[in-house]
């Protein structure tokens, strides 16, 4: 067992507390739910960029390369100044969801570079112009810019393009749970000298004016380079500051005057550090060297191509040569990580798949964060404190007063998506699982908790709404992380968890059932589910068109969700044969699934299209014959993700399932026959139950596996190229809605326009139709193949399909012929660059044509899945000889 594996034990054994410090600030607390105490809820507006230096956060606290307590009581994080900017760089500058053309946007260059688990060692690379910041250039081009147009970034500045900026690597490394090692090393890229100010900066979390904490903690200058953090539950830490920096001391309180235009409440304020470094103001910086915010000050000069350092170290007692060592930590907690990710990556045989994959699982590490959000509290005001407007109390969230969240939680992008997201959470939990399975399985229970899940069984959906509908995807992460746990855990599983995750999961399964259904009748209007503009009308206002919209992905979803749990069900009855029966219950609400999408209400509609030989959705309009909305989509897809294999002997041993299922095969026929024969065993004593037969597979596999349509070089497209030539258009109620393939940025305002399913690639559908591919590959034992791609007059079997597939997404990542990587699109400094080529972004989504990165630069959560690809490319079935060419580096 590697030294980083024992801290995971450690840490689950809790003999030591490994996990209490970590990267768990937010990256953007301002424009966020949390803080908006607007009359019309208007985050974006409420707290903005600017204002956000001087105000004083309730729910959270940011920062770049931030780390903090698990409860965020005390957090450090880096400052720096160019010497030009209006401002310190205390926080990443980024577009809200009203001024960017493409919705929000951060616009600054960052990586995350490596971390272990327990965050014993931490990496990452910030990258800061030593010109002035251009924040006024990138607000005014983006506002100019339409829907059809890209994004401005900060590159397209040019401010990189003499190298006049630093390249600054921020490291922490942990000698002890509670001794802990912070880096900044100051490259200067450029052919002058250049000066910044570096500002390691130490506060506490705003916490004392709640009511919960009776006493002040205090931050006080105790040596001319070291500082003391005292709350009375947690004593004392010691911040030593190598070298001679100027400490100064304020207080984490608003500025109430610059902000309000009303008198200060406090002396000493949160901008009273940025203000002395720009402008040389002492007025709210306590002279007598102590507060609630504090940071040590360093004036470099880096040499042309040079270098320098700043580091430091927190330790609960004081010693005089306390930083004499942090060289060696830092090499010595760097060596465990090698050794740690080098058991994790021994089948990988490629070093730029290694890279990868570490720096997606470093982004994945990264992107915790601790969440603070009490609803009731939020709607109704602190005791003594300002009361929010009447109007929120039946606003945002107003029918989620049971939630309060107060937990690290993972991230879909810090920044752009500073809450968690229910679907993106599920997906990350698959790859983490495979470096951290405790934190894997604590993340997708957490979701499950009565003070996070509704009382009526909903699992939040994000904060912006929490009763939207995301995809019910828990099950699958729930089911997936169990299976890598077991057999990383030779063979046992957690009982506990899988059994705990189950009975909530019911609940969950319930809320669909009741609130879905409507209609009692097996077909289910998810709404939105996730895929934003994915359809000709707003999906979650199916009503304000004076309809009913069927929809094939959400019904296909319920189905998943059935075998899901059934599968789930059949795993518990190792443990206890009781769970039989829950599993013929799942069982049964899949089959009566399946008869629902032939033949909806009984009115002989199905949401199956014969003539095309693809799914649709069905709208049904008041007063009118039910109209089939013929849109080539990822929705017409996702019932092939209903599909589970089963060995027999799982079932051998279980009379009543066995039985149950039998008769319920033999009296029902007609919905027996809908889904694949279960009667024939396939490889391995398999029996497959799948909502695809045989002719419906291989018609949805032709046009998914067709170039000319969801084959992309870099995975499967999420609306067909078809609709290229031929945009789809439906007349509504008098208006005309028209859809068409769009491979980049969304061109419309549908969910914010900030990001777009008409065409782009999407990680957790690719993840999830590879890993369909290879469950009825379990069941077909290689005996099925079918042409890849359509047309091409070559055939390979689904397993080696799934591998070319993810091959393609990873090419996303990986250097072409010429050196390129398709991420990184026509950015020529980005792609040649020697100190930009080879660190790796995990967007959003990808330009369905050229592989370009779109979205939420650092959406490490799902896009992280390419870990899980990697893994599963260099190990699954390594001595079977491809029909094609691989794709290589």
């Amino acid at each position: 067992m590697n030294i980083e594996k024992q801290r995971l034990l450690e840490d689950r054994e809790r003999k030591k507390h490994w996990k209490k410090w970590g990267p768990y600030l937010t990256e953007r607390q301002w424009g966020t739910v949390r803080e908006d105490y607007s009359k019309d809820g208007s985050a974006w507006e409420n707290v903005t960029h600017e204002d956000a230096r001087s105000k004083a956060y309730r729910w959270g606290e940011e920062g770049i390369g931030g780390i903090s307590d698990h409860k965020q009581k005390l957090c450090i994080s880096w400052a720096f100044w160019n010497g030009k900017d209006p401002q310190i760089k205390e926080r990443l500058f980024g577009l809200t969801g009203n001024q960017g053309n493409h919705g929000e946007d951060v616009k600054e260059l960052y990586y995350y570079l490596d971390s272990t688990p327990t965050h014993s060692y931490m990496k990452m690379l910030y990258k800061y112009p030593q010109n002035e910041f251009p924040y006024g250039k990138l607000v005014d081009e983006n506002r100019k810019r339409g829907k059809k147009e890209r994004e401005y970034e900060l590159i397209d500045t040019g401010i990189f393009d003499q190298d006049e900026y630093f390249d600054i690597f921020i490291e922490y490394a942990k000698n002890d749970a509670e001794d802990i090692v912070g880096k900044a090393t100051i490259h200067n890229r450029g052919d002058k000298d250049a000066e910044i100010v570096v500002m390691p900066t130490i506060w506490f979390r705003k916490t004392w004016f709640t009511g919960h904490e009776p006493f002040l903690p205090k931050l006080s200058k105790v040596k001319k380079n070291r500082i003391k953090a005292f709350t009375p539950k947690n004593g004392n830490y010691f911040f030593t500051f190598e070298g001679k920096p100027k400490l100064k001391f304020c207080d984490n309180e608003t500025n109430r005057e610059k902000l309000y235009h009303i008198p200060n409440e406090k002396q000493y304020l949160k901008d009273a550090i940025n203000d002395y470094v720009v402008d040389g103001n002492k007025t709210h910086l306590n002279p007598e060297h102590f507060g609630t915010k504090a940071a040590a000050i360093y004036k470099l000069i880096i040499p042309a191509k040079g270098s320098a350092s700043v580091k430091f170290r927190m330790m609960h007692q004081q010693f005089d040569d306390a930083t004499e060592h942090c060289e060696s930590i830092l090499a010595t907690r760097k060596k465990d990580a090698d050794d740690f990710y080098a058991q994790i990556q021994e089948n990988i045989q490629e070093e730029e798949l290694r890279q990868i994959q570490r720096q997606a699982f470093a982004g994945m590490m990264w992107g915790k964060q601790f969440y603070y959000y009490n609803v009731e509290r939020w709607l109704d005001g602190d005791p003594g404190r300002y009361i929010p407007p009447v109007e929120r109390k039946k606003g945002r969230n107003n029918h989620w007063r049971h939630l309060q969240n107060y937990d690290i939680i993972s991230m879909p992008d810090k920044w752009e998506y500073p809450w968690y997201a229910a679907w993106d959470l599920a997906f990350h939990c698959i790859p983490i699982a495979r470096i951290d399975p405790d934190f894997a399985k604590d993340q997708l229970i957490l979701l499950l908790n009565e003070w996070y899940m509704h009382p009526n069984g909903q699992i939040p959906a994000y904060e912006w709404n929490f009763s939207d509908v995301n995809p019910p995807v828990h099950a699958y992460a729930v089911e997936r992380v169990y299976q890598i746990d077991k057999k990383m855990n030779g063979g046992k599983g957690d009982q506990e968890f899988l059994e705990r995750a189950l009975h909530k999961l019911m609940l969950n399964f319930n809320w669909w059932v009741n609130r879905k259904d409507n209609d009692g009748k097996n077909l289910f209007e998810g709404g939105f589910l996730g895929l934003d503009n994915i359809s000709l009308i707003d999906r979650s206002h199916a009503a304000l068109y004076k309809g009913k919209l069927e929809q094939a992905d959400a019904t296909s979803w319920m189905a998943m969700f059935s075998l899901n749990l059934l599968r789930i069900s059949l795993d518990l009855c190792e443990f206890n044969k009781v769970y039989q029966f829950t599993a013929t219950k799942f069982l049964e609400h899949f089959l009566y699934i399946a008869g629902a999408m032939n033949n909806i209400s009984g009115e002989n509609i199905s949401l199956w299209d014969d003539a095309d030989n693809f799914f649709y959705d069905i709208f049904h309009l008041h007063g009118k014959d039910p109209k089939v909305m013929k849109v080539r989509s990822i929705v017409g897809i996702i019932p092939f993700f209903a599909v589970e294999p089963i060995r027999e002997e799982m079932f051998e041993n279980l009379p009543e399932f066995k039985k149950r299922m039998e008769f319920f095969m033999k009296e029902k026929p007609k919905l027996a026959s809908l889904v694949t024969s279960w009667e024939q065993p396939g490889h391995d004593k398999r029996r497959l139950f799948a909502l695809l037969r045989g002719h419906r597979m291989k018609s949805i596999l032709q046009k998914m596996l067709d170039s000319d349509e969801f084959l992309s070089e870099y995975g499967i497209r999420s609306l067909s190229k078809y609709h290229e030539k031929n945009p789809y258009s439906m007349q509504i109620n008098g208006d005309v809605s028209t859809i068409s393939y769009i491979p980049g940025e969304s061109d419309s305002l549908m969910f914010g326009g900030n990001s777009n399913w008409r065409g782009p690639i999407w990680f957790p559908i690719n993840y999830l139709i590879i890993e369909s591919l290879k469950r009825y590959d379990f069941y077909y034992g290689g005996e099925f193949s079918i042409e890849y791609p359509t047309g091409s007059g070559n055939f390979l079997t689904m397993d080696l399909i799934a591998k070319e597939l993810s091959l393609r997404c990873m090419k996303i990542f990986m250097k072409d012929q010429n050196g390129h990587r398709p991420f990184n699109g026509d950015y020529k400094k980005m792609q040649e660059d020697p100190h930009f080529r080879d660190y790796i972004l995990f967007y959003e989504y990808f330009h369905g044509d050229n592989g370009r990165g779109l979205g939420a630069s650092h959406q490490t959560g799902w896009t992280g899945l390419v870990a899980e690809m990697i893994y599963k490319y260099s190990k699954d079935d390594s001595d079977k000889k491809y029909a094609t060419p691989l794709f290589r580096i």
